[in-house]
């Protein structure tokens, strides 16, 4: 589980592709010029993507057809770095601003524009956790979305 108060630094550009490859590297494995790709597209995305948006994307900027199955293995690993987040309801992923800490997460989905907001709130899904080891499960990963009408859509 998270550290209830702690604090991290979000990145952005060529920040968070340096702390996207330092934590694969720290984490033992390679940072190939295909996981810099997938990753680099994921991150200009401004809404959840899915792996054929994020397949076109590095398709068009290498010129050739990336198959949708190998972004898909290159996002699971993302996934399991922390590099990326995975919104269920929406099969579709967003990159971590803050690769190096590892927290739970809670997204709030817009149904009318497809914006995710991604908050942390160690709090909530450490109750959720709680819970879960009450009724005789180990929880692994909360993943808490909540849809809804975006602020912007409201008005």
């Amino acid at each position: 589980m998270a550290e209830p108060n702690h604090h991290h630094h979000a990145h952005q550009g060529e920040a968070l592709r340096d702390a996207a490859r330092a934590q694969m590297l720290e984490r033992g494995e390679q940072w190939t010029d295909m996981r810099a790709a997938v990753f680099d597209a994921l991150a200009t995305f401004d809404q959840p993507a899915s792996a054929y948006d994020i397949a076109e994307k590095v398709g068009a900027a290498r010129g050739k057809r990336v198959a949708a199955n190998s972004v898909y293995r290159i996002l699971d690993l993302f996934v399991n770095a922390n590099l990326a987040a995975r919104v269920e309801s929406a099969n579709a992923y967003v990159a971590n601003e803050h690769p190096g800490c590892l927290h739970d997460c809670i997204f709030l989905i817009c149904d009318a524009c497809g914006k995710a907001t991604h908050l942390d709130d160690d709090s909530i899904a450490g109750g959720v956790r709680s819970v879960a080891r009450d009724a005789g499960f180990s929880p692994k990963r909360p993943v808490i979305e909540v849809r809804g009408t975006c602020g912007d859509c409201n008005d």
